[in-house]
């Protein structure tokens, strides 16, 4: 069998939502085709259609086969291989996110546990031809519904965990108030907001809550502010039409100076830079 490869790509990837697909594509592998050992720097689901194959993770090794599939996880060393007699046939969704480490989570998938069997096989078979039809499609909203299928995607795999109670209690707790900090500083990113507000609005301590963010996200809660807020800057400076000084007060900076101070901080370049010459300052 010759190999058979398709890949689309959606999103460049706006990290700082909650979750975003970046791209998704099918494979017919070859015999003993392989991938690795390397690392990727998003979170690449892969489901098994048909055929064999084997994956690799740290001192484990995972033999699989139709209706399973396993996770790729950021910077995280990873080997898989077509078997050399019924090479494996999967399709794979590329995503990342502010939430994506909490989905797997509640995935139970992880480093440790990388595999899944699938108890929506129905959903996971037909995922990919339906993502490929959303981006065929020439009605507005595309994206949206490219967007919905990864959040099947997630239903699917959390479905197919087998999670304990207590785990999942306590995991919920936590969520709630990182999901209700995201998005108090989603609705008030653009006014004068400090730390302190958002801690106030979850109702727990702020540095309890900065250590929930630095367990989840490897940064501290106001360093993963002044990142949401300068991404968003980012993207508002694509825009020609609005000033430096304008943007700057769009994420709640009311010092452009400041505002470009923090901005080349987070970016490495300064906001008039990142847009180039010819633009208004």
């Amino acid at each position: 069998m010759s190999r058979k490869i398709e890949m689309n790509v959606v999103s460049a990837g706006w990290t700082q939502m909650e979750l975003v697909l970046l791209f998704y594509g099918w494979e017919a592998c070859d015999p003993a085709h392989y991938w690795g050992p390397g690392v990727r720097d998003s979170y690449i689901v892969h489901y098994i259609h048909e055929g064999l194959g084997t994956v690799y993770m740290g001192d484990r090794e995972y033999r699989l086969t139709q209706g399973e599939g396993f996770i790729i996880l950021p910077d995280t060393v990873i080997h898989y291989e077509a078997d050399a007699q019924e090479p494996w046939t999967y399709s794979w969704f590329g995503f990342k996110g502010v939430q994506a480490k909490a989905f797997m989570q509640r995935a139970q998938l992880s480093a440790e546990y990388p595999v899944f069997k699938a108890q929506e096989p129905d959903t996971m078979a037909h995922l990919y031809e339906e993502m490929v039809q959303a981006g065929a499609s020439p009605l507005a909203g595309g994206d949206v519904l490219h967007q919905s299928l990864l959040y099947r995607l997630m239903a699917a795999l959390i479905s197919s965990a087998p999670v304990r109670a207590e785990d999942h209690q306590l995991l919920s707790a936590k969520e709630v108030y990182i999901r209700q900090a995201v998005q108090f500083m989603e609705n008030r990113y653009s006014q004068r907001t400090s730390i302190l507000d958002i801690a106030q609005a979850v109702g727990l301590d702020r540095t309890y809550l900065s250590g929930l963010f630095k367990e989840r996200y490897g940064k501290s809660l106001q360093a993963f502010f002044l990142e949401y807020r300068m991404n968003r800057a980012a993207e508002l400076l694509r825009n020609p039409s609005l000033s430096v000084s304008e943007v700057a007060h769009s994420v709640g900076y009311t010092d452009p100076l400041l505002f470009s101070k923090m901005f080349k901080r987070v970016t490495g370049i300064s906001p008039k830079g990142s847009r180039g010459s010819g633009n208004r300052d």
